[in-house]
């Protein structure tokens, strides 16, 4: 006679997860998202923003190259500074000198020394070496103004101002500063600044000799748009550039004159 297994009946802890465990279970590893969610939105936004400002800094430098070697047109604004001379010397900032000292002698005896500054103050405004944002030097972007406006394109390379393509990833201003009375060749300083151009809206920000307002590689969000991801400056020169036109484009220490 043939007997039948019988089927075995697993043990009730053995049975697996009921509904309700499973809901709880999900209900956990919601919440444990829920905490992490801004971490990797924060994580992700600052990778794109740094991104983003890396490929601004690029933009900028093949811009200076393309305006070193020709292949752009320099720009048509020209901010004018006054020249640099030994009464009025123009510096990066205002720092008094370090005054004359005593000093002891081999012998012990106290001898004073030459009666002037150990190290010559600077003076001058910040503003001389900052692209300022007012009305009458380098003023943000407006609609009237766009079309001055260098375009970055997305294959890399850089138009002439007045550009209307929709393929733009960057806007570029710019500026020529230079000293009264310079000539063709002593050269000027490049002022820079480099926008977002995808869906901005003018007009649009810029730093100022008290505020810098320019993007930052870490943000929490998109980042403002209208804000500059760049602001830089370099000297442009030539081989018959002379010191005497780089001294008073730089400016000199103070008393002292460019000669």
């Amino acid at each position: 006679m043939i007997k039948r297994k019988q089927q075995q009946i697993p043990p009730s802890g053995e049975s697996g997860f009921t509904i309700i465990e499973s809901l709880v279970a999900l209900l956990v590893v919601a919440i444990l998202l829920t905490a992490i969610a801004p971490v990797i939105v924060l994580a992700t936004a600052t990778r794109v923003q740094s991104r983003r400002v890396e490929l601004a800094t690029q933009a900028a430098k093949t811009f200076i190259d393309g305006i070193r070697t020709g292949a752009i047109t320099a720009p048509s604004t020209v901010i004018t500074l006054a020249a640099s001379t030994s009464a009025a010397p123009r510096r990066i900032s205002d720092v008094a000198a370090i005054p004359a000292v005593a000093a002891v002698a081999a012998t012990g005896t106290t001898a004073a020394i030459e009666a002037k500054p150990l190290v010559p103050g600077v003076t001058g405004k910040p503003e001389d070496y900052l692209i300022s944002n007012s009305s009458t030097e380098m003023p943000p972007p407006e609609d009237s103004t766009k079309n001055t406006l260098y375009c970055f394109k997305n294959d890399g390379t850089i138009s002439n101002p007045g550009c209307t393509s929709n393929t733009n990833i960057f806007y570029i201003q710019a500026a020529q500063i230079k000293v009264t009375g310079s000539q063709v060749n002593d050269g000027y300083r490049l002022g820079i600044r480099v926008y977002r151009a995808d869906n901005v809206e003018f007009p649009l920000t810029a730093s100022s000799v008290d505020t810098k307002n320019t993007q930052t590689p870490f943000t929490g969000g998109l980042g403002s748009r209208k804000a500059p991801l760049v602001e830089m400056t370099t000297d442009i020169s030539n081989t018959t550039t002379t010191f005497q036109a780089l001294c008073q484009r730089l400016g000199t220490a103070t008393n002292q004159s460019c000669q």
